[in-house]
């Protein structure tokens, strides 16, 4: 059994991850217009009309941008808690009732070979939650948009193969940046996103033996650049006593270029 997954799109600007199994694909938020969606589904070889369904984290339009009008076209199901669903309904456009899907928060639903457990996140959205997906051994994690990783999201997303992890901001840029301080204080805050630093304290305490890739997701395009948040976690991760290469490898993501369909 094989696990195959690519983020598609991520940062502020738009967010959208795809993973598929022999016989199971999903799409993670729909954060792009559906034109650009199609375009980054192209650019992966796969057609989004053969998807399984969408699964939504939260309202927020880098999340959910192109949703309505991709499951509307393709008459795909679409998954998500009730509060979610309360939140986007205005921003989506009508969604026909057997498309809609409740998936609690700290539920496992099982697709196929695939099962998907959704964890609970900090952040100032209704409901938001994340998903880690399990086939057989394989253990893939998306957390991002948090404002810390408590202890329980580490329990749930331990020793996981991959992560997609956010890496959000570096601290001093987002201090010295243009941002009004009301927004700043809403980044730094408990409920906002977690920085270069945080993340990769985090990330020693979750990556185990199985865990070969991390990739850096959700970077800022005003308070982070793609060396920088390598270079922080890198460091941080050292201070911790792990090698960059020896146990796992750091990847990039990109807001508007998805990254290589790997296999787990």
């Amino acid at each position: 059994m094989t696990m195959h997954f690519s983020v598609l799109a991520s940062g502020s600007t738009g967010n959208a991850f795809y993973v598929e199994t022999e016989d199971q694909a999903f799409l993670v938020d729909a954060g792009l217009s559906g034109k650009q969606m199609e375009a980054l589904f192209s650019d992966i070889g796969r057609d989004m009309s053969k998807l399984s369904g969408i699964l939504v984290t939260h309202e927020h339009s880098d999340h959910i941008k192109g949703l309505g009008i991709i499951a509307r076209k393709h008459k795909l199901p679409i998954y998500a808690n009730e509060k979610t669903w309360q939140a986007m309904e205005r921003s989506i456009g009508e969604i026909s009732l057997d498309q809609k899907f409740i998936f609690n928060m700290e539920q496992v639903s099982t697709f196929g070979s695939l099962d998907i457990e959704s964890f609970g996140v900090s952040h100032d959205a209704a409901e938001p939650m994340f998903y880690v997906f399990h086939q057989g051994d394989n253990k893939l994690v998306l957390i991002t948009d948090t404002g810390y990783v408590s202890d329980r999201m580490k329990g749930i997303i331990s020793n996981a193969d991959a992560y997609i992890f956010e890496s959000n901001h570096d601290v001093g840029m987002l201090r010295m940046g243009r941002y009004p301080w009301s927004v700043k204080r809403r980044i730094l805050s408990d409920m906002g996103h977690v920085s270069n630093e945080d993340a990769a304290i985090a990330m020693s305490e979750v990556a185990g033996d199985k865990t070969k890739r991390i990739y850096l997701a959700h970077l800022s395009l005003d308070n982070n650049m793609k060396d920088l948040a390598r270079m922080s976690v890198e460091q941080t991760l050292q201070t911790k006593g792990i090698l960059i290469g020896e146990q796992f490898s750091l990847y990039d993501t990109d807001p508007k270029k998805p990254t290589e369909l790997v296999a787990l």
